[in-house]
Parts: structure tokens; sequence; C-alpha cells
């Protein structure tokens, strides 16, 4: 009965939470009401109000949801990634990019941005900080990976490099999401130039 209960649970909060970021894509997040979210997810107001007390929530869920999925694709890369720097680097940010939009519109990201900048001390802001950690932490795990294997240079610091990676590849994101005109293709081949240099100076000659 337990299970039951905890299936059924688990069945509404994904509905409420497809509800809502359908229906922030089809008329904004600021134009989406409560009661509407409610009713495309089949459930009362009060039913939603016992998952999420208000829409920032919901939303940081979507950004939470969207980043353990790209953790979890991106963990496959770094067990095993390719050979150079600029191929490994190519193929985990590749997969962030990717998946950046299966659940956000860009529209989506700018809120979420715009809310964890104007209240830092929120729990909002403080999970959308943790979760560029540990996509940072990632980067960093993935250089290291490499330095192990060679493919990188003894005496790089491997965290360092990895900041210095997702740091780009975070800005040109913001980038990404501010221009409603800019395509995922275009996102990746100007990331994927922008590292080149760097990964050329930090890999091992004999990989170059």
């Amino acid at each position: 009965m337990t299970g039951l209960r905890a299936k059924q649970k688990a069945d509404r909060n994904r509905r409420i939470l497809e509800a809502a970021t359908n229906l922030f894509r089809e008329v904004g997040y600021d134009s989406a009401r409560i009661e509407d979210i409610a009713e495309l997810a089949e459930v009362s107001v009060g039913t939603f109000y016992n998952y999420y007390q208000n829409k920032g929530d919901i939303l940081v869920a979507a950004v939470s949801m969207e980043v353990e999925e790209v953790l979890a694709a991106g963990k496959t890369i770094v067990d095993s990634p390719p050979e150079t720097v600029s191929e490994a680097l190519k193929a985990l940010i590749g997969q962030y990019y990717d998946h950046s939009l299966v659940y956000l519109s860009k529209e989506m990201w700018r809120t979420a941005m715009a809310i964890s900048i104007q209240q830092p001390e929120s729990p909002f802001s403080r999970r959308y900080t943790e979760l560029d950690g540990r996509l940072c932490d990632q980067v960093s795990t993935l250089i290291a990976k490499l330095q192990l294997r060679g493919s990188v240079m003894p005496g790089i610091d491997a965290v360092a490099a990895g900041q210095m990676f997702f740091n780009n590849l975070n800005m040109m994101f913001i980038e990404f999401v501010k221009d409603e005109a800019m395509t995922l293709d275009t996102l990746k081949d100007t990331v994927t130039r922008q590292n080149r240099p760097l990964a050329t100076l930090i890999s091992s000659p004999k990989i170059q």
C-alpha cells in the first residue's frame, strides 16, 4: 500500500511539473497561472500546493531535473572520454547544450537566471548555484581523467583548467538564452572554437 501511495504521489508530481513547463513554454512564465497548471495536471489547486509553494518552486524543480539528467549523461563521457582534450570537451559540452532545452525554454532559463541573481540568499538561488558547481566539477573531473590517461600535461592544474572551460561554456550559454535567434549549432561551434587554444596549450605533445 505504501508503495502504491508513493507511486501515485510521484505520478502527480510528474503531471504538475510537465503541465507547468508546457504552460510556461506556451504562454510564458509570468502569464502562467497556478490554477491553469493545476487544471492541465488534472489536480486541485490544493493538491498543487501540497507539492509546490509557487511557480518559482516549479522552475527550480525543472532546472534540477534538467541538470541531474545532464550530469548522468555527462558521466558516461567522463568515464570513457575521447582521446584528445578538444574532442572530449566537445562531447561533454555538446551533451550539456543538446539537453538544455528539453524541459526549459530560453525564456524560462532567463527567468531562472534572473531569480538566482535578484534573490541570492533564496533557496532557489542556492540550489541553482549548487547545480552550477556540480557541472563545473564534472568538467574538472574530465580534465583530471584525461591527465591520468596522459592526454593532459602532468603539471596542469586540472581543477583550475576545468573551471576555466566551465566559466566560458556558462557565459556563452547566457549569451545563447539572451538571443532568441542563436541556434544550438552556432553555440556549440563557437564554444568549440573558443576552447581549442586552451585545450591545445594543456595537451600532451604526443596527443596534439
